[in-house]
């Protein structure tokens, strides 16, 4: 038997590493290589819920992210949504924004997508990205490996 993952601990730690308030993790399920589903969020309002739940491949920038196998970064979300986010993203009060692809191991399919974002005007640096980008790798072994 597998021990259930904790996803809220998981995007908690997170997101106090990168000071951030709000997160999201979404997934691709079964074979679906055009989807992502929401597993986990924290701090998106209630009423986002439903439009964030699931999320086309090139929508968005879950969607962004995962379409172009590439970090997406928007420095202040709240004055341009850098023809990526939809309208709806402003209301999250986010203004900079990071999501990166989440990548199945030894190839180069994404399955799902891992994002932060921070109140304020940011611009994420690389090693931030990169060490983003590093917790991805680490969530991929979960998806692939245990059950949740």
């Amino acid at each position: 038997m597998t021990t259930p993952v904790h996803w809220e601990q998981i995007l908690q730690e997170i997101l106090q590493e990168f000071s951030c308030q709000t997160g999201t993790l979404h997934r691709t399920i079964d074979n679906d290589t055009e989807n992502l589903t929401l597993v986990q969020q924290i701090g998106v309002p209630e009423f986002l819920l439903e439009k964030i739940s699931h999320i086309p491949f090139g929508k968005g920038i879950a969607g962004a992210a995962a379409a172009t196998k590439a970090p997406v970064e928007l420095c202040n979300l709240q004055e341009d949504l850098g023809a990526v986010a939809k309208p709806d993203a402003r209301k999250t009060g986010v203004a900079g924004s990071l999501a990166v692809p989440i990548f199945a191991s030894h190839e180069d399919r994404v399955i799902g997508t891992l994002g932060i974002g921070k109140f304020i005007p940011y611009e994420f640096s690389e090693e931030e990205k990169l060490t983003l980008a590093a917790h991805a790798v680490r969530i991929a072994r979960y998806f692939e490996h245990k059950e949740n």
